[in-house]
């Protein structure tokens, strides 16, 4: 299995993971505060990752925290993660993983300009067509195209930025590292900020709904990491044209929220383009 197609699998089980936990997180936020309850996910994702690394000898490379591309890269994580979270927690969760589906495109562009890699027509146009999907999925009309949506798309930009950086750290330092950095970085933002709000009791249902969903959010930090360090960004960053699938599938179970016919014509068009990728990336492999 080359690089890109495990690439892809680790992209596509991260989107499933990130999409479970981002509805974890809105269930809290219902009657918790959200930045507490992102600060304690931080917490307690810190923990399940700093196991990680005792277990695998990976903290005796600890000292790769300190490198400027691994600290410009948690900076943007920290920011992006709660721009996202923060506006999830107003609009539908099938919205805002549309909308941050706009994040593979930015990808493709940035990858051409500062990694050089080669894309070609084909797949542009498959990466296009997913992001017409989008649009189909979100319509972003004038009423309803409000300000939390425009801080998810602003967090897109953030994540698709944070990807190409994720690329550039060197293979020397181990991915459970970069993980570790995001997630004590988010522990020690969420954490600072609830305090200067006033921290507010949390029930057992709340603390254990956030404990799930860091098991969920450390898995999936780690698995973009090694899908953007094993794969060409253009390629892999596509598939998280996937999340949106998962993403209504659990609005319509939890919240009640349904796709009209619009938006089904918009999540065929991003499993297909998604789908021809990985058709191409397979036909480019059997060529090499």
């Amino acid at each position: 299995m080359n690089g890109n197609l495990r690439g892809i699998l680790a992209m596509t089980a991260a989107t499933s993971v990130f999409i479970v936990n981002d509805m974890l997180m809105k269930l809290v936020a219902e009657t918790a505060q959200p930045v507490q309850a992102i600060g304690v996910r931080g917490v307690f994702a810190t923990l399940w990752v700093g196991l990680a690394l005792a277990w695998s000898g990976a903290w005796r490379q600890l000292g790769g925290l300190s490198d400027g591309r691994i600290v410009l890269r948690t900076g943007i994580e920290v920011v992006g993660t709660f721009a996202y979270l923060l506006a999830l927690f107003h609009i539908p969760i099938g919205v805002a993983t549309a909308i941050n589906l706009a994040v593979p495109l930015a990808l493709t562009a940035l990858a051409v300009i500062f990694l050089k890699e080669d894309v070609r027509w084909r797949r542009w146009a498959a990466v296009i067509a997913g992001f017409v999907g989008v649009l189909l999925v979100i319509r972003p009309l004038p009423g309803e195209f409000n300000l939390w949506s425009w801080l998810v798309l602003g967090a897109t930009f953030l994540h698709a930025a944070r990807d190409l950086l994720t690329r550039l750290v060197p293979q020397r330092i181990p991915s459970l590292i970069i993980t570790f950095a995001t997630a004590a970085a988010v522990a020690i933002a969420g954490c600072g900020w609830a305090a200067v709000q006033g921290w507010q009791p949390m029930s057992s249902r709340e603390i254990g709904l956030i404990a799930l969903a860091s098991v969920l959010v450390a898995a999936g930090y780690q698995l973009v990491i090694v899908a953007m360090r094993v794969g060409e960004v253009s390629v892999v960053g596509s598939f998280r044209y996937s999340s949106i699938v998962w993403a209504l599938l659990i609005g319509w179970i939890v919240w009640g929220e349904v796709p009209d016919l619009w938006g089904a014509v918009g999540i065929a068009i991003i499993v297909g383009s998604g789908l021809y990728i990985l058709h191409r990336e397979s036909v480019r492999a059997e060529r090499a």
